[in-house]
């Protein structure tokens, strides 16, 4: 084959990989929604991929319920208003783990190598994957919802619990670019696993989650003041009981934006040059 016909038409000179750099943002925002599509599709032939959003939120809302109910509340009942916010955020965000693994997978297993052969934009499947994520935080918030609802929980506004499961699934996309730049810095899937579930774990127990911080040490209580997950949790409770927002809200969504503008560059900085 000739020089020539390794080249673009139109372009001269230029290789396939620089026209892909011209991409224009339209076609990039395509081009995302098209591997998201594809996301979408390894979840309808791959069920297992919703294990984590489908049984794992029934699970810990049964269990804690009956466990720590009569202990904190003196019944079922009186928990759910409590367990609920905490069941749902703690599942969403857990499931963010999910975005990490796979992409390092991806990138292990050449699939991202095959994609910079394409004529996309080389963000795509980056940002195909992370945008796909979201029905996986969808699915886990219905489901902890349906689950406390027909145990007995009463949210006090729906307009507001709506809008709580918006603030979850979007401060779950924030928190997935964290995982996502561990998939694309990290050498093995397992290392982002067990990175991710060190993080979650100290993050998920040590908040207001399941049992109220009064019951806590004293340092403990202070590390349970400045979790972003309990600012998560108190915005979420106080929208779905009474429809109202206070300071943890401004404060969960001023973390989400600062998450996603800090380490949103960073992980595509990184990922672009490891393709």
């Amino acid at each position: 084959m000739s020089v020539a016909d390794t080249r673009t038409p139109g372009f001269g000179d230029i290789p396939v990989a620089g026209v892909v750099e011209r991409i224009s943002v339209p076609k990039a925002v395509r081009d995302t929604l098209t591997m998201a599509r594809r996301g979408l599709l390894k979840f309808k032939h791959n069920p297992q991929l919703l294990v984590d959003v489908t049984i794992v939120p029934v699970v810990f809302t049964v269990m804690f319920a009956s466990i720590f109910g009569g202990v904190i509340a003196g019944g079922v009942s009186g928990y759910l208003p409590i367990l609920i916010p905490g069941v749902l955020v703690n599942v969403v965000t857990t499931s963010t783990v999910v975005v990490g693994i796979q992409l390092r997978e991806d990138m292990d297993k050449g699939v991202f190598d095959r994609f910079v052969s394409l004529p996309i934009a080389r963000i795509a499947p980056l940002s195909g994957s992370l945008v796909a994520a979201n029905l996986r935080y969808l699915i886990a918030a219905c489901l902890t919802l349906t689950v406390g609802l027909v145990m007995g929980y009463r949210p006090g506004s729906v307009p507001g619990t709506l809008a709580a499961v918006v603030l979850v699934v979007f401060s779950a996309f924030a928190l997935s670019w964290l995982f996502a730049l561990m998939g694309v810095m990290l050498s093995k899937a397992s290392a982002v696993q067990g990175f991710s579930a060190l993080i979650l774990t100290v993050l998920g127990f040590m908040s207001n989650a399941f049992v109220p911080p009064q019951t806590m040490p004293s340092w403990m209580q202070t590390v349970t003041e400045i979790n972003p997950l309990s600012q998560l949790i108190s915005a979420v409770r106080l929208l779905a009981a009474q429809g109202r927002v206070d300071e943890h809200l401004g404060w969960s969504l001023f973390g989400s934006v600062v998450l996603i503008a800090g380490l949103a560059p960073l992980t595509v900085r990184i990922y672009l040059k490891k393709l």
